[in-house]
C-alpha cells in the first residue's frame, strides 16, 4: 500500500496522530507536499464527505476525520507556500445576523477545506455588511450564508442586496444553506446556489471557483 493510501485510510478512521506521523514520513522521504495533500489527505476527506452525504457516517466521524486532516495540513502548510501551491478558491462563510448556530457552518467549512479551498470563517451573528466587506478585503469568490432560524433568513436577502449595492454582485457567488432554507427561497432572493448538505456545498463551491 502506498503511503498516500495509508494517509487516506488513517484519516478516514480519524487517527490524527498516525496521519501526522505518516505525513512527516512522506515529507522526509521527499514526496511533493502538493501530492501528499491531494492524494493523501484530501483523498481521504473526500471519501468521508461522500459517505457523509450518503448517511454512512455522521457528524462525529466527520469531525474526527477533519481533526486528522488539520494535523496533516499543519505540517504541509509551510511547504505548500514554498511550492507556491494556491488554494482552489477563497470563500467567506458565516451564520447570519441574529443566528448563533454554527454546527452546520463548521461542517461546511471543513468539507470545503477538505476540497482544497481557503475559507475565511466569520463565525456567527454576521451582518450583511461584514460579509461584503470581507469578500472585498479578502478577494473571495464566494460568500456562504447559513441560517437555522426562519426569522434570520431575510438577512440572506440583505447580503444579496449589499453585494449589488457594493458593485460586486457579478464577481461573487452567494451560496446559502441551513435547515429552513430551500432552493425556492434561494431563487426568490436571487442567491446563486442552495445545497442541502455540507458535502454538496463543497462540491458546488469547487465548481464555482473553477468556472
Amino acid at each position: 500500500m502506498s503511503i498516500y493510501a495509508e494517509i487516506s485510510e488513517n484519516l478516514q478512521k480519524g487517527k490524527a496522530k498516525v496521519v501526522k506521523e505518516l505525513v512527516q514520513k512522506a515529507i522526509d522521504d521527499g514526496m511533493p507536499a502538493s501530492e501528499v495533500l491531494e492524494q493523501g489527505l484530501l483523498d481521504g476527506m473526500s471519501v468521508v464527505g461522500e459517505k457523509f452525504k450518503n448517511n454512512e457516517v455522521f457528524v462525529p466521524e466527520v469531525l474526527i476525520a477533519a481533526r486528522a486532516l488539520n494535523a496533516g495540513v499543519e505540517l504541509l502548510k509551510p511547504l505548500l507556500v514554498e511550492q507556491g501551491v494556491k488554494a482552489k478558491g477563497k470563500i467567506c462563510i458565516g451564520t447570519v445576523k441574529g443566528d448563533l448556530h454554527d454546527i452546520g457552518k463548521n461542517l461546511v467549512k471543513m468539507m470545503m477545506e477538505g476540497r482544497g479551498l481557503e475559507v475565511v470563517d466569520l463565525g456567527t451573528d454576521v451582518s450583511a455588511e461584514k460579509y461584503v466587506q470581507t469578500a472585498i478585503d479578502e478577494g473571495c469568490q464566494i460568500i456562504c450564508c447559513s441560517a437555522l432560524l426562519t426569522t434570520t433568513m431575510p438577512v440572506m436577502k440583505e447580503v444579496v442586496e449589499a453585494c449589488e449595492n457594493a458593485g460586486i454582485r457579478d464577481k461573487v457567488k452567494i451560496m446559502i444553506g441551513g435547515a429552513p432554507v430551500t432552493d425556492a427561497y434561494c431563487k426568490q432572493i436571487g442567491a446563486d446556489c442552495y445545497t442541502p448538505d455540507a458535502a454538496s456545498a463543497a462540491e458546488a463551491a469547487v465548481a464555482f471557483c473553477q468556472g
